[in-house]
């Protein structure tokens, strides 16, 4: 199996990098864009392999989408599945925010598929779910492949665990077209609701009505809505930008990050503020049209309890970080993590291999930081976050070179990564001697 070879590094990190845009916002732009009446602009370009697992979804529906030199035009249309099968890839994401929409299909029914990692995520509950509000489908298992049967759903009050956002999502952005208005309630325990809160901002955006009631879990879409085209320009993604933030966290650095002017509407902003109170200096160059990261070598202070219910994506980073921090770092409610592209949480264990002192307890993890680092072969079960955290803590080893499986699992979400890396100064696949 190829795998990726990162040597240490002890050099420092320094450039400008532009982030790109947030896929978190251009999935929900692009599946809104094609529901709409009227063409959507959207500017705002990715090349991650989730965002072309959505457009290749949307063709399969027969959507048409342009790309244009910042970003995309697509104007909305009937859904018409052009073989019936619907090509949703690894993307979880994809799957679970159109699932749904195939009871719009006209013509027959459109049946789901995707990667073998991808066929194993739970999608039980929400499949429940979109039959309570009169939605037919079928599936062995309650896994994919899924066949979704042509008719728009009754509406209705529907329960759904809150274990995952993907599942709330899902229901909000199906309801608009309901017959009679559709009531949401997350179960306890709800997790990721920045996740929602996104979904429901954004549909706000294209028209969508959508009450929201007292607790924040329980949401009421009126029937018979209709999306509407709009011009909207996608964000910054602090998710992608996490990873050089961590970077200029473990090493002396004057990095910029352009396009960030603050926390926005990301659903994890909250890492800039997590940066910050581990002790790094951040503030907003308008010069450098972004934000500045700029020390002579400060190891981060911990010391903090981190709940991770609302920001699950973040804890391989995160992790990382710790495990080279001064203190303890607690990070709480680390359920969801275990239900990503991988087992986050036994992935993330490995860093004891290197070195590091991190353990499971109960729904938690506990790391206590260490001065160093040792290289070691990591496994990093396909997952784009998973790997791109162990790519940090191979470059901060100071013993011996650390060996990741997948070494192509970036392009997920952040295809620009190594390239970044070499933007600011760091080539992986060099060792320390040659710098």
């Amino acid at each position: 199996m190829a795998k990726t070879i990162v040597y240490p590094y002890r050099g420092e990190v320094k450039g400008v990098v532009r982030v790109p845009p947030s896929k978190y916002h251009l999935h929900r732009a692009l599946i809104f864009g094609s529901l709409a009446d009227g063409e959507t602009v959207i500017r705002g370009k990715s090349g991650a392999l989730h965002i072309k697992d959505t457009l290749r979804s949307l063709q399969d529906f027969g959507i048409a989408v342009k790309p244009t030199e910042d970003g995309y035009r697509i104007k909305g249309a009937p859904y018409k599945p052009r073989s019936g099968k619907i090509r949703v890839g690894s993307s979880g994401s994809t799957l679970q925010f159109m699932l749904g929409l195939g009871s719009l299909s006209e013509g027959r029914p459109a049946t789901y598929d995707g990667h073998k990692a991808l066929r194993e995520r739970p999608i039980g509950p929400l499949l429940e779910a979109l039959g309570a509000i009169g939605i037919g489908w079928q599936a062995d298992r309650r896994k994919m492949p899924v066949t979704i049967a042509p008719g728009r759903p009754r509406g209705g009050l529907v329960q759904v665990p809150g274990t995952l956002s993907q599942w709330i999502s899902g229901l909000l952005i199906v309801a608009p077209f309901a017959a009679a208005d559709t009531v949401i309630e997350a179960l306890p325990p709800v997790n990721e609701l920045t996740y929602v809160r996104l979904t429901i901002q954004m549909m706000r955006q294209f028209g969508i009505v959508i009450e929201e009631e007292p607790g924040g879990t329980r949401w009421r879409v009126p029937a018979g809505q209709t999306y509407r085209a709009t011009e909207i320009a996608i964000e910054p993604d602090l998710s992608s930008s996490a990873f050089l933030l961590a970077l200029a966290a473990l090493y002396p650095a004057d990095l910029t990050l352009q396009g960030i002017a603050g926390k926005g509407t990301h659903p994890e902003n909250r890492v800039l503020e997590i940066v910050e109170e581990l002790g790094i200096p951040l503030a907003y160059d308008p010069a450098g049209e972004g934000l500045r990261i700029r020390h002579a070598g400060i190891r981060p202070t911990s010391g903090l309890e981190i709940d991770m219910r609302d920001i699950p994506d973040l804890i391989p980073v995160l992790c990382v970080v710790a495990a080279l921090s001064r203190g303890q770092t607690v990070l709480r409610n680390i359920g969801p993590g275990r239900m990503k592209e991988s087992n986050r949480v036994k992935a993330m264990l490995q860093l004891n291999k290197m070195g590091a002192r991190i353990e499971e307890i109960g729904d938690d993890l506990v790391i206590e930081g260490v001065e160093r680092l040792k290289g070691a072969a990591i496994s990093t079960y396909n997952d784009h976050r998973v790997q791109m955290a162990f790519t940090l803590a191979g470059l901060r080893s100071e013993d011996g070179v650390s060996a990741l499986t997948y070494p192509n699992a970036y392009r997920i979400s952040y295809p620009e990564f190594f390239r970044h890396l070499e933007t600011v100064g760091v080539n992986v696949r060099e060792p320390a001697l040659s710098r």
